[in-house]
């Protein structure tokens, strides 16, 4: 990993509360492509939103992040060991983990040092699992033009470069083994308004700006968003599609 900077300290809490999670489609299906059940790396874990996936199909999920403050916010998990580590660091033994998540994090990563820790670790056989979702959609066209303004125009200065490889699904970064064939898979949530603006201010630009100018980006939006909303108690459904990038490495069995 690079020298790293906690993008995501100063709102660990509320990426706890606020972060969606993953479809349970996608766990079923990469742990039915695993050599064994016995342990997943969930590398760079946030608050644990893979992790809690992870959990309902292994005996034991290692979860890291170099965050200590995102793994204090994490939700404690039945299975679930927390650790603060970088990602070239791995506390599991040779050859012993069977799949090894990234959720929403490859871009922040050095792939070489990182390479070599997971082919330390994974077992023969074993899956590398890459996700990323990008911008949300409502289906609300006034809706979805706000939001796409917020992401591309207020907060365009303020992202950290690394978000380009977010938005292209992780097509320009090298990862190593055999790419294996992945189905769709989209990420869906419920929410009400201030539901999605909680988790509009997780985004590390609205944390930077904040922190750069000293105005809140989303002060104006807010009253926009509400203007088109309806009653803000009023769910409705925010869509990401995800990008999911499935490696194996040597060694697999005819039918994991």
């Amino acid at each position: 990993m690079t020298s790293f900077t906690d993008h995501f300290a100063p709102v660990a809490a509320d990426y706890g509360r606020h972060r969606p999670g993953y479809p349970p489609a996608l766990f079923a299906w990469l742990a039915s492509l695993v050599p064994h059940q016995a342990l997943a790396w969930d590398c760079a874990t946030g608050t644990g939103q893979a992790a809690r996936g992870l959990a309902e199909h292994f005996q034991r999920v290692l979860a890291t992040d170099a965050s200590n403050a995102q793994i204090r916010a994490a939700e404690a998990l039945p299975g679930v060991d927390y650790r603060v580590a970088p990602a070239t660091e791995c506390p599991a033994d040779d050859g012993s983990v069977a799949l090894i998540t990234v959720a929403q994090a490859l871009h922040w990563f050095n792939g070489d040092p990182f390479h070599r820790e997971l082919r330390r670790v994974l077992s023969p056989g074993g899956l590398l699992a890459a996700g990323s979702y990008g911008r949300l959609e409502t289906g609300v066209p006034e809706l979805d033009t706000l939001l796409r303004a917020l992401h591309d125009e207020i907060l365009g200065p303020w992202w950290p470069s690394e978000r380009r490889h977010v938005l292209n699904g992780y097509r320009d970064l090298a990862l190593p083994f055999e790419p294996l064939e992945t189905p769709d898979f989209a990420m869906h949530c419920h929410w009400n308004l201030p539901q999605l603006l909680g988790y509009l201010g997780t985004w590390s630009a609205v944390a930077r700006c904040r922190e750069a100018t000293g105005q809140d980006p989303l002060a104006d939006l807010a009253a926009a968003l509400a203007a088109r909303w309806g009653d803000p108690a009023q769910p409705r459904t925010v869509r990401w599609p995800l990008s999911l990038r499935v490696t194996r490495a040597p060694g697999a069995p005819a039918h994991a």
